[in-house]
């Protein structure tokens, strides 16, 4: 996910995902269809490219997750029911939009939907990438529960009434965290990537089998890795020095964080094969992290290994 400020995930997701020209037209009258400020038609509701200048508003009251769906995607049919079943047990405090990308174009370029499915947030009206392709429903808790943590840090606190529901007897019914993974919430809320590695290295010394605490702790990784990283200078680095590994690895972090997931495993293969096998290690696990991330059943991540098998044997 990105940064809690929000300051490093602007400046990560510039040239990533583009929504000036949809948010221009905010000032044109709302579809009869589209939520509010303050409110949605429902936790769960379809957004257009008419109707999404609505839902950047709408992400200054609560976070909106927004899913880039089409019905022949397979995993998306996967995928959708977990994001539907989460958002609805936030009990309002988050609401999930999805977006048919045959249906709208302008979406899917502006969001640079290369594979769906494909989720991002919107936080005070700021993209979020959150992840692509199917995850596993406690990956999704996991993320959509740090995006929470990230839009209180931006004042973005406002719960979507729900029928039925009592906002505040929900959060209080919900399950304290485990003492490792409260303590990596609370140093990401604090910006403190380095401590939150160290409390979710610590989870998996107790339980190897903590998926919660793997995802978390490959996220944090990347966060503390391009915090405070300016793209630029990042990519001059990189061409001045094209087998310099570090140099490659701050390009390839900024490239995933940004959503270009087949620049970043591009970039790493090219320099792995470059290499002389004595110095090729690092890039392997740097690859293996990053394809943890993006999910083994993402499509650039099964192309990426397969080049990678190529290249070891």
């Amino acid at each position: 996910m990105s940064d809690p400020r929000l300051s490093n995930s602007g400046a990560v997701l510039r040239g990533a995902v583009d929504l000036s020209s949809l948010r221009a037209r905010s000032a044109a009258p709302a579809a009869p269809d589209a939520p509010t400020p303050g409110s949605a038609p429902s936790l769960v509701f379809d957004v257009t490219d008419a109707t999404f200048p609505q839902v950047l508003e709408l992400s200054r009251t609560v976070p909106v997750v927004i899913d880039l769906w089409a019905e022949w995607c397979g995993p998306c049919t996967q995928l959708s029911p977990i994001l539907e079943k989460v958002v609805l047990e936030a009990g309002g405090r988050l609401v999930l939009a999805k977006v048919d990308v045959d249906a709208n174009p302008q979406l899917t370029q502006a969001f640079r939907a290369q594979s769906i499915p494909m989720v991002v947030a919107l936080v005070a009206g700021q993209p979020v990438p959150l992840f692509t392709g199917a995850v596993p429903e406690q990956q999704v808790r996991e993320v959509f529960a740090q995006l929470l943590q990230l839009a209180a840090q931006q004042g973005v606190t406002g719960v979507v009434p729900v029928d039925g529901v009592d906002a505040e007897a929900v959060e209080e019914a919900e399950p304290p965290l485990p003492p490792h993974h409260q303590e990596a919430y609370d140093a990401i809320e604090a910006g403190d990537y380095a401590r939150a590695v160290t409390a979710y290295e610590a989870a998996l010394a107790e339980n190897p089998r903590d998926d919660e605490a793997r995802a978390g702790l490959g996220q944090v990784r990347l966060l503390d890795r391009v915090q405070g990283l300016d793209l630029q200078a990042a990519r001059d680095a990189a061409a001045a020095a094209p087998l310099d590994a570090d140099a490659q690895f701050a390009v390839a972090d900024l490239d995933l964080a940004g959503g270009h997931v087949d620049d970043a495993f591009g970039r790493l293969l090219d320099l792995f094969a470059a290499l002389p096998d004595a110095d090729r290690a690092p890039v392997r696990e740097r690859l293996l992290e990053l394809f943890g991330l993006v999910g083994d059943a993402d499509a650039r991540v099964i192309r990426a290994r397969g080049r990678l098998s190529s290249l070891l044997f």
